[in-house]
Formats: structure tokens, C-alpha cells, sequence
């Protein structure tokens, strides 16, 4: 029996077999053999040749991701000042361009993908290299048009199966392989799942290892742990071509409607990308002088500390107190020390030795 022909029997006896506490631990043992498989399959599907490859500049990068013709390279324009290809057949971008949107400082790169299509993620159409590009941003736009509002979850799929997982936080499970002594698994909370799948889920992948599992977890997460070759990525779904008609999207993913060629909701969209990105932008005010026009971008819950560091490591060492006015602080000008956490818009004089 092939491994594709074995892959679908899998996939059949899954489908076939009532899930429930007595089957729990049987079904996660099929998972895991079919996720091997799959793994297994896509390697040695692995493209031939160059794949894309576009240079990561400013402080975040955002792929557009959707079918053709749906207006990426009309989007990209409308962000950015690049200059993409604009075409009314599919297929008008075959390379990857790159523009930079600059929302209050804070310098966005945004990636114009070609046209993703059914089996990208088995490698029709270019689409590892284009998957193989969405692994490295640090955020994804799906985008459709109102008469492509359908694809937004063969998109999903696609990158769900290429490893990809959108808007879905990295399970904290430890895994600790050893030379003998079999499986232990430890569970530091309460769990949905039982140790005897965990347990047969890890012994498809392992004879020995102590593994702790942190959060409330399903079957699939803990293959995603073990498997190892996941990506976490934010995610946003955009419908373009709302001066067409009007339609409402059903989705687990926040939605955005907008009119790339009219220009239609543009702003807003700026705005959320920064808002999903989980930036901040913070002003130095050295002593005794103006503060900088050009922010220093972190992310979210970054500290005084780290503003230190992406300085240089002497603002570190030589640390005394940091004055902030801005929303993190409880009054303007307050002393802070380097476990402060800075938010959007602070402006901060480092104090050293």
C-alpha cells in the first residue's frame, strides 16, 4: 500500500470511527500516524529549483495571500507607494513585490503573493514557494472579493495543512526526549485530554521522553507540538470589491470590507493591521533635548528594558531611571525602572549612571 493510499484510509477510519471516551485515545493514535505520513509525503513533494525570495525590511511584514485576480496588486498599491502590476485576468503577478506601508512612523512591509490555488499546499501553481513566503511574515492577509467570498476557507485549509496556523497561540507543552525509561507525561493543569492519548499520540514519534503538558490542549496541538515544523501567525480577512455589491462573510476570523480601487475603508485597514501586529511606538527624548521624530518600534508588553537593549547594551548596564510621559505612566514625567512596561505613544528619557 502506497503512503498516499494509506493516508486516505486513515483518514476514512477517523471519519468512520464515533468519537467518544472510549475511541479518544484510538482516534489520536490515527491523527498522529496521518500527520506523519502527510509530513512524510510533502517532503518528498519538495520543490525542485529557487523558490522566491524577497529581503525582510522595516519593523513588521505582512503577506497578501487570496486567489487571483481578487486585486492584491491594487491593495499593495493603495498601502504602499510600490508600483504592482494591475491586471482584470488572473495570474498578473508571478512574483512576489514587495511595497512599505508607513502608518505613523511605524514602517510596514507589504508582500503582493501570486495567486494562491487548490493544492498549493501539495505544490500546484507555485504554491509551496508562495506557503513557503507566508511562513516568514509576521502577519497574513487572506484576501477575497465579494464574488470570491467562498475561498476564504480552502485558504484556510491550504495553510492549515502546509503548518500554518492562524490566530492560534504556540500550546506550552515541554518535550524532553531520553535514552530510556519510556513515555511520562505530566499535566500541570486540568486537560480535555486523557495521559493514554497523550501517550499514544507520543509514541508514534518517540519511545522515550518526559513531556509536560501546560495548557488545556486537543489531539491536533499536541501533534502540532511534536510535529515541530508549525508556524503561529495573526491573520486578518479582507473582501475587496464592496462597491459591487454587498455581501456578509462567515468566518471565525475578523473581517475587514474594503474597495481597493475606490480607496473604500483603506485607513481603517491600516489600522487594524498595526492594531493585529501588536506594535508599539515609542519616542526617545534624550536629556535635555527634543524628542525624536522617529519612533522605536516594539511589540506589545515590551519594557523599559527592552528599549535599553535595542539601543545599545551600555543604556543597559549603566541603567539609573527612565522618565515617561505618555499612557504607561501614572502622571507625566513619572520615574519608572526597567521592568516598565511602555505602551503606543510613550515618550522616554533614559537616566544612566
Amino acid at each position: 500500500m502506497s503512503k498516499e493510499e494509506e493516508i486516505k484510509r486513515l483518514e476514512e477510519e477517523i471519519h468512520n470511527t464515533p468519537y467518544n471516551k472510549a475511541t479518544e485515545h484510538h482516534i489520536g493514535k490515527l491523527k498522529a500516524k496521518l500527520a506523519r505520513l502527510k509530513e512524510e509525503v510533502k517532503k518528498s513533494r519538495a520543490p525542485k529549483g529557487h523558490g522566491f525570495f524577497v529581503k525582510k525590511t522595516g519593523d513588521a511584514s505582512v503577506a497578501i495571500i487570496g486567489p487571483p485576480s481578487v486585486g492584491k496588486s491594487t491593495l499593495l498599491n493603495r498601502l504602499t507607494n510600490a508600483r504592482s502590476k494591475v491586471g482584470e485576468y488572473s495570474f498578473t503577478t508571478t512574483d512576489i513585490i514587495p511595497g512599505m506601508m508607513d502608518y505613523g512612523g511605524c514602517q510596514i512591509q507589504i508582500l503582493d503573493l501570486p495567486g494562491i490555488i487548490y493544492g498549493a499546499s501539495f505544490g500546484k501553481g507555485r504554491g509551496k514557494e508562495i506557503i513557503a513566503m507566508a511562513r516568514v511574515v509576521d502577519m497574513l492577509l487572506i484576501l477575497v472579493d465579494v464574488f470570491t467570498v467562498g475561498e476564504i476557507d480552502f485558504i484556510q485549509r491550504e495553510l492549515w495543512n502546509a503548518g500554518i496556523r492562524l490566530n492560534q497561540k504556540r500550546p506550552d507543552v515541554i518535550v524532553k526526549k531520553k535514552d530510556r525509561g519510556g513515555i511520562h507525561v505530566e499535566f500541570s493543569k486540568k486537560c480535555r485530554m486523557t495521559e493514554e492519548t497523550a501517550k499514544a499520540i507520543l509514541l508514534e514519534y518517540m519511545s522515550n521522553a518526559d513531556v509536560v503538558i501546560r495548557d488545556d490542549i486537543t489531539d491536533e496541538e499536541l501533534i502540532d507540538v511534536i510535529t515541530g515544523n508549525r508556524v503561529y501567525l495573526p491573520a486578518l480577512a479582507v473582501v475587496n470589491k464592496i462597491d459591487c455589491k454587498t455581501v456578509e462573510v462567515k468566518t471565525d476570523m475578523d473581517v475587514m470590507y474594503i474597495s481597493a480601487e475606490k480607496g473604500e475603508g483603506i485607513e481603517e485597514l491600516k489600522k487594524k493591521i498595526f492594531d493585529t501586529l501588536e506594535l508599539v511606538r515609542v519616542y526617545l527624548k534624550p536629556e535635555g533635548k527634543k524628542v525624536e521624530k522617529k519612533p522605536m518600534v516594539l511589540k506589545k508588553g515590551a519594557t523599559v528594558g527592552d528599549v535599553c537593549r535595542k539601543l545599545h547594551r551600555e543604556f543597559l548596564e549603566n541603567f539609573r531611571y527612565a522618565v515617561i510621559h505618555g499612557d504607561s505612566a501614572a502622571f507625566p514625567g513619572q520615574r519608572v525602572g526597567i521592568s516598565h512596561q511602555v505602551k503606543d505613544g510613550d515618550i522616554i528619557t533614559i537616566i544612566s549612571r
